[in-house]
Formats: C-alpha cells, sequence, structure tokens
C-alpha cells in the first residue's frame, strides 16, 4: 500500500529534488509543501503549507500523512538586514520546527527526517568529522538547526516519533544556490580566479542525487530511527581540484591564478570577506563511514557524474 510523506520547502533546491525522486515509483506518494501554489510532477500531491514558524498550522498538510521529510529553513541570507538575524533563525528554524513536530506527532506522523547542516558539527576540520563528534556550531544558521536537532530529539522522546537527522556539506547540482553556483558561471564564463594554489585543503561535499539517495533511504531504514549521520560523495577535494574538475565537466579549461592562500586570507579579511576566504581556503571533512555501515548506502554517483549533472544547465 503507498504511504504519504510531506516534504517541506518542496520548492527549494533540496525539497524539490526529493519529490522529484519520489514521484518516479515506490512505496512513497511525495506530498509536496509549498507556500503557494506551484508545479508538482504528475505523481505528487500538492499541499499549500504555511510559512514556517511557530504559530503556523499543519492540520492539513499533514492530514493521511505517515512521514515527514523536513527540507524547509531559513537558509544563509547573502544580505542580512534583521537586527537580530540569530533571532529570525531561531523563530523559523526551531521554533518552526518544533511546531511542526509536535502536530506531525499528533497526526500520527511515525516517522520525520530533518534536513539540517554539518555547519552543527563545525565549519572546518583539522581532520574528518564524526556523527558523534560534540557539536561545534559557530554561525547563527548552525546554532538554529543544532537546537532545532535537540527540540527534535526531546518530542521524540515525548511522542515515540521517530526522528533522523541528516547533517549534509555543500549540496551541489543543477541550479546549485549560493557560492556553488556563483563558482559554476565564473569557470563558465572563463573568469580568471586567484585559486590555482589552493591544493592543500580538503572538502567534502554531496551531489544533490547523493543527498536524495540518502534522504529517501533514511525515510525507509529501520536502522535509521533517532540517529544521526553525516552526508557526502566520499571523495574530498581541494579547492583547485574542484575548480579544474568543474571546467572538465563543461569541457574547458580552467582559468586559475597561483595566488598564495595567506595572501588570499589577508585581502579577504580586509575587505570584510573572511568568512568566504575560509569557505574556499580551510578544510571541511566528512567521515560518512556510520551512514555506510548503518545503512548499508553508498553514494551511487560519482563527483565527476555529480558535476557533469551540475553544469549541465550551463553548458546546454
Amino acid at each position: 500500500m503507498m504511504q504519504r510523506v510531506l516534504v517541506t520547502g518542496a520548492t527549494g533546491f533540496v525539497g524539490g529534488a526529493v519529490v522529484q525522486r519520489l514521484a518516479v515509483g515506490g512505496r512513497w506518494v511525495p506530498v509536496a509543501g509549498c507556500r503557494r501554489d506551484a508545479s508538482v510532477p504528475e505523481d505528487a500531491e500538492l499541499a499549500v503549507t504555511p510559512t514556517l514558524g511557530p504559530e503556523a498550522d499543519w492540520s492539513g498538510a499533514l492530514r493521511g500523512v505517515e512521514a515527514v521529510v523536513h527540507a524547509a529553513a531559513r537558509a544563509h541570507v547573502l544580505h542580512e538586514h534583521s537586527a537580530d538575524a540569530l533571532k529570525e533563525y531561531r523563530r523559523t528554524n526551531v521554533e518552526g520546527t518544533l511546531a511542526l513536530a509536535r502536530q506531525a506527532a499528533h497526526a500520527g506522523v511515525t516517522r520525520l527526517v530533518f534536513v539540517s547542516s554539518i555547519g552543527v558539527s563545525g565549519r572546518s576540520s583539522e581532520r574528518p568529522l564524526r556523527f558523534d563528534d560534540e557539536p561545534a556550531p559557530e554561525d547563527d544558521y548552525a546554532v538554529s538547526k543544532w537546537e532545532a536537532e535537540q527540540a527534535l530529539v526531546d518530542v521524540s522522546k515525548e511522542t515515540g516519533m521517530e526522528v533522523v537527522i541528516v547533517r549534509p556539506p555543500l549540496v551541489y547540482g543543477p541550479d546549485a544556490p549560493g557560492n556553488f553556483g556563483k563558482l559554476m558561471e565564473w569557470v563558465a564564463r572563463g573568469v580568471p580566479l586567484p585559486l590555482g594554489a589552493v591544493t592543500r585543503n580538503r572538502r567534502s561535499l554531496v551531489g544533490l542525487d547523493n543527498l536524495v539517495d540518502l534522504l529517501v533511504t533514511c525515510l525507509e531504514h529501520p536502522a535509521a530511527a533517532n540517529r544521526v549521520f553525516l552526508a557526502g560523495d566520499g571523495e574530498d577535494l581541494s579547492t583547485t581540484d574542484l575548480l579544474r574538475r568543474v571546467a572538465a565537466a563543461m569541457d574547458r579549461h580552467a582559468r586559475l591564478l597561483p595566488v598564495p592562500p595567506g595572501l588570499l586570507r589577508a585581502g579577504a579579511r580586509a575587505v570584510g570577506r573572511g568568512e568566504m576566504a575560509r569557505r574556499l581556503l580551510d578544510s571541511l571533512q566528512v567521515d560518512i563511514s556510520h551512514t555506510r555501515e548503518t545503512l548499508g548506502w553508498e553514494p551511487s554517483v560519482s563527483v565527476d557524474e555529480g558535476l557533469r549533472r551540475a553544469v549541465a544547465p550551463l553548458v546546454g
């Protein structure tokens, strides 16, 4: 018998891909949770959902739903206008998630899969981060995700609803938002980038298809209940290598200037771009061995294939 699963943030980068994957067949009927009318796959249902927040009423969207994939969130805001950004993140990502979880449990939902962030574990690493490392969130977004995780664990203990937490690193794919999307555009346009000497750092990434596959596995696998999993492609790259492989996926040559990383870091700090420099220059590695061993899961799409899929809209 087909079961219905509510996917929040269904018009977003990750949520939309989850709906597409669930709609192609299997045991689930995806209910695409959107804040407005939107087109959905033929085998999906549409549920106009409230803005994520503490007063949101999810009763209509949760009716007849057995599981939830919670991908909606207030994500990184490039041009923050709020005088208290952390308060805004908490209102949406913590209080909003808590309201959804409590109503889901009351409605009889048996499992909620939460798309968190590797930022909960830290934003740089001297060794690969593990699922059981002490959380070390630094920015407001990561703090809100960590607090949301704790709130979900409390709801699970109170109600018995199973909660699965997935912490992905940078997610790339077609029409990726944020800095990765900009890097792909710059490479496609042949813009010279001063990143040709950033060869000693290592960054873990996860392709959109691999992340979606893991989320669906967490939706279904008995051993996933009430656990934390880290996501990744299983291959770590330096920034220079990543850009070269992005260019190769476009059948182009990356124009990379060999500027020393120390000079890049100092220059970025001088113009208030220290955080961007950290993302490009520091290491952030993820150990997915626990995910593999517990779920019997393997990334099915290689980095090179994932990059080819990611750049496809740019190369036509």
